[in-house]
């Protein structure tokens, strides 16, 4: 693994076969890692942990499989040692003979694993892990439309066309995700290994990185934007931040504020937007979200940990907010959470 004050390589292979969406959507996924977080929440100008680099045998631009000029940022030789290697996919007809072709890209491949770096590939770049010899022995997966046709080049692989993701080989560094969307589950699956499930999530749910077709409002984070710039309305935002749990919030909040109750009220929805409930009913609500997606806790046992006696209420809260029940988005999201929970493996 990483130093944890040093950025995480990760170097995204470019080939003639490559899409440039894919491409570069993995390459902006990593970037936007705890950035995007923070920036839509106020907080400070805060790097990505990761450093995604376009990688290509010569570093040379070229087309990739869709027609777009791809310039990489470093040839094998050249590129810094990364701490993990991705093929985004190939856009090759499933049962094409590949012959030998990619023999540099499978043979870098291999160095990146053997010193110590972890392999990943989505959809149709199974194709070239395959390649390695590193699936031998293991489970694996890929698109549905190429792992029968994968099963009868590498029998001693076992492949799983239904399985979205799948952490295998030496150290469980080997990341693969299957069909669909599947440089998003793998994205996701990679950000919360070498920085945290719940920055994975964030990911997600910045851009709406789900399998299904669901309202957006589910995604978001009912407290995003700035502390307010009133610094007695700021320092009554902090103050809610970890005390929205408590009896009358808001009676407490104007007491600490020192003003009379409506002049509160009035200037605290001038400076945030919203009226103070509201204000702690979406503190409460995103606290909620959390906790369906990251534990079993029973619906009404949540409600009561962040502040509601009356689940109904809740429940009819929540829904009107996130346009979901809370059982529905912990089905939805709490899946996710769990899958990308899995993925964080010790690397032995």
């Amino acid at each position: 693994m990483p130093r944890h004050d040093q950025p995480i390589t990760v170097a995204l292979l470019g080939t003639p076969a490559v899409s440039a969406a894919t491409l570069y959507g993995f390459f902006d996924a990593l970037n936007s890692t705890r950035r995007d977080w923070q920036m839509l929440h106020g907080g400070p100008d805060t790097p990505s942990p990761f450093r995604p680099l376009v990688v290509s045998a010569d570093g040379r631009p070229f087309d990739g499989g869709n027609g777009v000029r791809i310039t990489p940022d470093a040839s094998f030789a050249d590129c810094p040692r990364p701490d993990v290697a991705v093929v985004t996919d190939l856009m090759i007809p499933p049962g094409t003979a590949l012959g030998g072709l990619y023999e540099r890209e499978v043979g870098w491949m291999r160095d990146v694993f053997d010193a110590g770096g972890t392999l990943a590939a989505a959809c149709s770049g199974a194709l070239l892990l395959a390649r390695t010899g590193l699936l031998d022995g293991h489970d694996a997966t890929s698109h549905w439309a190429y792992c029968d046709l994968l099963a009868q080049e590498y029998p001693r692989t076992r492949w799983h066309s239904e399985r979205g993701l799948v952490v295998a080989g030496t150290g469980q560094r080997i990341i693969m995700a299957g069909s669909g969307v599947a440089w998003h589950m793998l994205v996701l699956a990679l950000i919360a290994r070498f920085a945290s499930p719940e920055e994975a999530m964030q990911v997600a749910r910045i851009n709406l990185l789900d399998l299904n077709h669901t309202s957006a409002q589910a995604y978001a984070s009912l407290t995003r934007g700035p502390r307010a710039a009133d610094e007695l309305i700021a320092r009554c935002q902090l103050w809610a931040a970890s005390n929205y749990r408590v009896e009358s919030p808001v009676a407490q909040m104007v007491a600490l504020s020192g003003l009379p109750d409506r002049s509160f009220k009035r200037r605290f929805t001038q400076a945030t937007g919203m009226p103070p409930l509201e204000y702690i009913h979406t503190l409460r609500l995103e606290e909620a979200k959390q906790m369906l997606e990251s534990s079993d806790l029973p619906v009404e046992a949540i409600a009561f940990e962040v502040g509601y006696q009356d689940a109904s209420f809740f429940g009819r809260l929540f829904r009107r907010k996130v346009t979901l029940t809370p059982a529905q988005y912990r089905k939805r999201f709490g899946a996710l959470g769990t899958q990308l929970r899995r993925a964080v493996q010790p690397v032995e």
